[in-house]
């Protein structure tokens, strides 16, 4: 069970199609403005659980977050990682992208294309920029408990990639 929170793309799709494995899309960009201005703890949980698709008896094995928590303030980061390590099972992992040297980024999450060739392309969706949040390893460990940081690389283009573990 795969749990990919950025838009659907045909390069996921065809990238997964020869495993065995449903695949879910829960396109979080639209929503996560609302999750972030919720101040009250119980509706923020409740509203980044109606982001996601309906739970299953499966539990997710893999998630791919992409970009999306460097849209989220801490408060709304929190719950909705809450929400989903619910949802998985022991040993499962997460898959982030996290802003780490730049101080700005785009100002809508962007779009990822994984290649069969482990190339990850990504499609800017606007050229209008904001303030990049720069998590550290220790902001993240704080903010998602349920899983532990198992790797963390830093890439060309200034982001951190992070594998997850629940």
């Amino acid at each position: 069970m795969v749990l990919d929170l950025g838009s659907v793309r045909p390069e996921t799709v065809a990238l997964l199609t020869p495993f065995r494995c449903r695949l879910e899309i829960a396109d979080l960009a639209d929503g996560l403005e609302a999750l972030d201005q919720e101040p009250d703890r119980e509706l923020l949980r409740e509203r980044a659980q109606a982001l996601l698709p309906p739970a299953r008896q499966e539990p997710i094995d893999i998630v791919l977050c992409w970009d999306l928590l460097n849209y989220l303030q801490r408060p709304a980061l929190s719950a909705l990682i809450e929400c989903i390590a619910a949802r998985m099972r022991p040993g499962a992992y997460a898959h982030a992208l996290i802003v780490y040297t730049g101080t700005t980024m785009p100002a809508r999450p962007s779009h990822f294309a994984p290649l069969a060739d482990g190339r990850l392309i990504e499609r800017v969706t606007t050229e209008a920029r904001r303030n990049a949040p720069r998590y550290s390893p220790e902001d993240l460990g704080k903010c998602m408990r349920g899983l532990r940081a198992e790797s963390a690389m830093l890439l060309r283009n200034g982001m951190q990639e992070f594998l997850f573990r629940a």
